[in-house]
Order: C-alpha cells, then sequence, then structure tokens
C-alpha cells in the first residue's frame, strides 16, 4: 500500500502529455512543480491526477511550445487563476495576510498568554488589604459566640 501511494504522483504526468523535446519536458516539469493544483491541498499540478491538473499541465505545454519563456507561462497561469496557483506566492500586497498571518497570530497569542501570566502573579502576590474596625469587630464578636450545634 505504501508503495503505491509513493508511486502515484509518479503516474500523474501521463505519457500522451510529455513532449518530445525534452527540453521542454524538463522546462514544463520545472513549471508544473512551481504551480499549485487549484484543487488539490498543497499538490503541484504534477504531481495531481486531478482533472484540473491535467488541464494545467496542458496548458504550461501549449504555451511552451508556442515559445513563451518560463516566466511568460508563470505570468499567463497566475493571470488565469491568480497568486493561489504558487507554491510559492509573491510577497505584495494582496498576499501579505497569508505570509504574515500565522506569525502574527501566534505572536497575539503569546502576548495575551503572557499579559494573563503577569496578572495571575500579580493578584496572587498582593496583600490582602487591611480589616476596617468594623469588619475587626465582627470578626471577634464571631469568635466570641458558642458555636451552635457543635
Amino acid at each position: 500500500m505504501l508503495i503505491l501511494c509513493l508511486v502515484t504522483p509518479a503516474l500523474a504526468v501521463e505519457p500522451s502529455e510529455m513532449l518530445k523535446d525534452p527540453a521542454l519536458e524538463a522546462r514544463a516539469r520545472e513549471i508544473g512543480r512551481a504551480l499549485r493544483c487549484v484543487v488539490c491541498q498543497n499538490q503541484a499540478i504534477d504531481d495531481s491526477s486531478a482533472e484540473v491538473a491535467h488541464d494545467m499541465r496542458r496548458a504550461v505545454r501549449e504555451r511552451l511550445t508556442a515559445g513563451d519563456s518560463d516566466r511568460q507561462v508563470m505570468d499567463f497561469m497566475v493571470a488565469r487563476y491568480g497568486d493561489y496557483v504558487l507554491l510559492k506566492p509573491p510577497f505584495k500586497a494582496g498576499t501579505w495576510l497569508l505570509w504574515l498571518g500565522g506569525p502574527l497570530v501566534l505572536l497575539l497569542a503569546g502576548g495575551a498568554l503572557l499579559l494573563a501570566a503577569r496578572k495571575r502573579r500579580t493578584i496572587a502576590t498582593a496583600p490582602a488589604p487591611p480589616l476596617s474596625d468594623e469588619e475587626r469587630a465582627r470578626v471577634a464578636a464571631l469568635l466570641r459566640e458558642p458555636s451552635q450545634g457543635r
């Protein structure tokens, strides 16, 4: 079963999709490893057997065969699917939350835990306020009373 799981991604690029020119095929594979399948979770189109990934691989190979550079192919795919299609999206205004969201949440949670720990420490170590005269008289009266029902 483990061998089958390891071999399945290798079967994603079908022989009928492969280009005759080994240099173009190598470029297509390199681009395919940098593009995310829009259906699969964090899986490159070269590793995905989804129909959409098949269409994306075909589009990459068609663009390369037409003479586009690697950059032009990537730009075409981003224009078609958005920055989400890139496994490593660029750091820009539209994606800053993707890049900084995780660390920001971690920092906020750490700060909240630190503040809660400090507050707890100050509450635990703060001395109790002294009793007022009225409270002292009440305590003395309670201590003088004989206990009822004991």
